[in-house]
C-alpha cells in the first residue's frame, strides 16, 4: 500500500501565502514528504500589493512603504533582489519632495507659527499613546498635557475603554486651556485662531486614519497603541515596485504550484467533537475539503488561510457558509471584535506649463457643519489631508482617503471625481491669502477642471486612477486595527490553528491562519504578513519533524538537524 503524502493547500497568493509557500518549498528535506499547492481567487498574485503605472510613473495601488529599513525582512528582500534602484521614476522616490504648504479653505496660507505648535502637539500625544518618550521643549509641557488627557474619562460607548480619538481631542482641549491667553489672529477672513488650530489638528487626525485604516479614530483602541511595533530606520518606497518583493518570493516556486482563478467558496473541516460520518468516508484520510467557485473541490491535510480579515468577517456571517462547520466561538468572536478599515489612493494626472510648481499641499477645511464652508466642495473631500506630487516635478498628484469617504470614492465616476477635486483645489489655490468669493467668475462658469496654483499658473486634471479595495470581494477593505472592545489578545487568537487541541480523534493542524491580521505587534503591515507566513510554515515543518523523528529514528533526527542549519541561513 502506497502512503499518501500530506497535502498542504495555501489559500491566497499575497505576501503571507507566498512567504509560507516559499518557506515550505525550500525546506528541501521535505519536498518528497508532502504535496504543496497555492490557490488564488484572483487573476494575479500579490494580494493587497499591486504595483502599476500611471502618467509614465511607477505607482502602488496598495501597500506602499517599507516601514523601517533597519531589520525589516521586506527591506532585505528588496535589497537582495536589487529592487531599490530604478531608472523609471517611482512614487515617493524622494520621500517628501518639499516642505508642506498648509492652506486653509478660502486660500489662506498658514505660517509655521500656527502650524508647527499643533503638529508638535499631535506628534507628542501619539508618541505618548504609543509608549514613546516625549521631549518637552522650553515653554511646552507635552508630557503633562498627555497625562491630563489620559485621565479624562472616555464617553464613546466603549465600556470604559479609551479610544485614540477621544484621547487626542482631550489633549487638544487641554492645550487650549494652557494657551487661553493667546491673542486672536488677523488677516484670515472668517477663520479664528481656534478654528485654524482645530483644522490643522484635523489634518493629522485624517493622516492617522489612513495610517491605521480606522474610519473614525473614536473606534481605535488606546491601550493597544503601545503594543504596535515599527522597525527602526527610514521609511522608504521600493524603486522597482512592491511587486518585485512578491515576484522574488514566487520565483522559487515551480510553474503550476500557484493556481489563479481558484476562489474558495467553502472549507469543510473536522473539529474536536467530530465523529465518524459519511463525510469522513468521502474525504478519505484527508480531513479538509475545499470547494471552489467553479464547482470543483480539493482534499487537503492542512490548509493555511491567508485571506483578509474583511473576507473572514464576511465568512462568519450567517448566510456565508465559508466554514463548515462554522468556526468555534473563540475564533469568530475575535474576528468580529477586531477592526478592519478601508483606505484608498487617488492618483491624478495634471497638465499645465508650471505643473512642477504644485505644492506639497496640506488642506485645512472648515468643519462640515460650519456656515463658512464652501458648499461646492464635496463631503468626501473634507477629510482628505493632503494632495501632492508623488515626487518632485511629477505630473501625477496623490491623495489618500479613509473610511466612508474612501468607499464613496469607489462609487463615483471619473468626471465626478475630477470636478470635486478641482473645485476643492480652486478654493485653496486660486486666490491665496484671499477668501474665495462664491460669485466670482472662476466658480460661476462651471469649468472646475482647471485651477491656478499659488504661482498663478493654470493646472488641469486630465485623468485619474483610484484603488477600490472596499468593493473588491477578494479583500473587502485594506488592513486591520485594534478596535475599541478588542485587544492584542485577539490577534493571538486569530493565529491559533484549528482544531484548537491535539487529540487522537480529530487530525491536528487542519486549518492554520496567516496574514497581517494574525500578528499581534506588526498588524496592518506587509512585514507582519511576511512574518505570519513564516510562522505557519514553521509550525507545519515542526509538526512533521516530530512525526518523522518518531517514525524514522536516527534519520528523522538528521532531517531536523539539517533543517535547523538551513533555517539559520534563510
Amino acid at each position: 500500500m502506497v502512503t499518501k503524502k500530506p497535502r498542504i493547500v495555501i489559500i491566497g497568493a499575497g505576501m503571507a501565502g507566498l512567504t509560507a509557500a516559499s518557506k515550505l518549498y525550500t525546506a528541501t528535506s521535505f519536498k518528497d514528504l508532502f504535496e504543496l499547492c497555492v490557490v488564488e481567487g484572483g487573476s494575479r498574485i500579490g494580494g493587497r500589493i499591486n504595483t502599476s503605472e500611471f502618467g509614465g510613473d511607477r505607482i502602488e495601488m496598495g501597500a506602499t512603504w517599507i516601514h523601517g529599513n533597519g531589520g525589516s525582512p521586506i527591506y532585505q528582500i528588496a535589497r537582495e533582489s536589487h529592487a531599490l534602484e530604478s531608472e523609471q521614476p517611482w512614487e515617493c522616490m524622494d520621500t517628501c519632495p518639499d516642505e508642506p504648504t498648509t492652506i486653509a479653505e478660502g486660500g489662506f496660507q498658514l505660517t509655521p507659527s500656527i502650524v508647527e505648535p499643533v503638529a508638535t502637539l499631535f506628534k507628542n500625544l501619539m508618541d505618548y499613546a504609543q509608549g514613546k518618550s516625549i521631549q518637552d521643549r522650553a515653554g511646552s509641557d507635552y508630557s503633562n498635557l498627555s497625562a491630563k488627557a489620559l485621565k479624562i474619562p472616555a464617553s464613546n460607548g466603549g465600556q470604559g475603554k479609551l479610544s485614540v480619538g477621544s484621547f487626542l481631542r482631550q489633549g487638544l482641549n487641554s492645550y487650549w486651556v494652557c494657551k487661553k491667553d493667546q491673542g486672536e489672529l488677523q488677516g484670515y477672513g472668517k477663520w479664528s485662531r481656534r478654528m485654524l488650530e482645530e483644522g490643522v489638528f484635523a489634518i493629522h487626525e485624517n493622516i492617522q486614519r489612513t495610517y491605521t485604516s480606522a474610519g473614525d479614530l473614536l473606534s481605535l483602541d488606546y491601550s493597544a497603541e503601545s503594543e504596535y511595533r515599527m522597525f527602526p530606520g527610514e521609511e522608504i518606497t521600493i524603486a522597482k515596485g512592491y511587486m518585485s518583493v512578491i515576484e522574488s518570493l514566487a520565483s522559487v516556486l515551480p510553474p503550476g504550484l500557484v493556481q489563479l482563478g481558484r476562489k474558495v467558496t467553502r472549507i469543510e473541516w473536522q473539529p474536536e467533537e467530530h465523529e465518524s460520518s459519511d463525510k469522513e468516508k468521502v474525504h478519505g484520510a484527508r480531513p479538509v475539503k475545499l470547494h471552489f467557485c467553479d464547482g470543483s473541490n480539493m482534499l487537503a491535510d492542512h490548509v493555511i488561510v491567508t485571506v483578509s480579515l474583511g473576507v473572514l468577517k464576511a465568512g462568519i456571517g450567517e448566510d456565508s457558509g465559508l466554514f463548515s462547520p462554522p468556526l468555534p466561538s473563540f475564533k469568530s468572536e475575535a474576528i468580529s471584535r477586531l477592526g478592519y478599515g478601508l483606505v484608498n489612493k487617488l492618483f491624478l494626472q495634471v497638465e499645465g506649463d508650471d505643473f512642477n510648481k504644485f505644492p506639497f499641499l496640506q488642506m485645512v477645511f472648515h468643519r462640515p457643519d460650519s456656515e463658512f464652508r464652501y458648499k461646492k466642495i464635496p463631503w468626501w473631500m473634507r477629510r482628505t489631508a493632503t494632495l501632492w506630487p508623488i515626487y518632485s516635478n511629477s505630473r501625477v498628484l496623490l491623495s489618500w482617503f479613509a473610511g466612508k469617504e474612501a468607499l464613496e470614492l469607489e462609487s463615483l465616476q471619473d468626471e465626478q471625481i475630477i470636478d470635486g477635486v478641482s473645485t476643492t483645489i480652486s478654493s485653496f489655490l486660486s486666490q491665496p491669502h484671499k477668501q474665495v468669493n462664491s460669485n466670482s467668475r472662476e466658480l460661476r462658469n462651471g469649468n472646475m477642471n482647471s485651477m491656478k496654483n499659488c504661482h498663478e499658473s493654470e493646472v488641469k486634471v486630465t485623468k485619474i486612477l483610484k484603488s477600490k479595495w472596499g468593493t473588491d470581494p477578494l479583500f473587502l477593505g485594506s488592513y486591520s486595527y485594534v478596535a475599541v472592545g478588542s485587544s492584542g489578545d485577539d490577534f493571538d487568537t486569530m493565529a491559533e490553528p484549528l482544531p484548537k487541541h491535539d487529540n487522537a480523534v480529530s487530525p491536528s493542524l487542519q486549518i492554520l491562519f496567516a496574514g497581517e491580521a494574525t500578528h499581534r505587534t506588526h498588524y496592518s503591515t506587509t512585514h507582519g504578513a511576511y512574518l505570519s507566513g513564516l510562522r505557519e510554515a514553521n509550525r507545519l515543518l515542526h509538526h512533521y519533524h516530530c512525526v518523522e523523528r518518531l517514525r524514522m529514528g536516527g534519520k528523522g533526527r538528521k532531517i531536523m538537524k539539517d533543517e535547523r542549519e538551513r533555517r539559520q541561513h534563510f
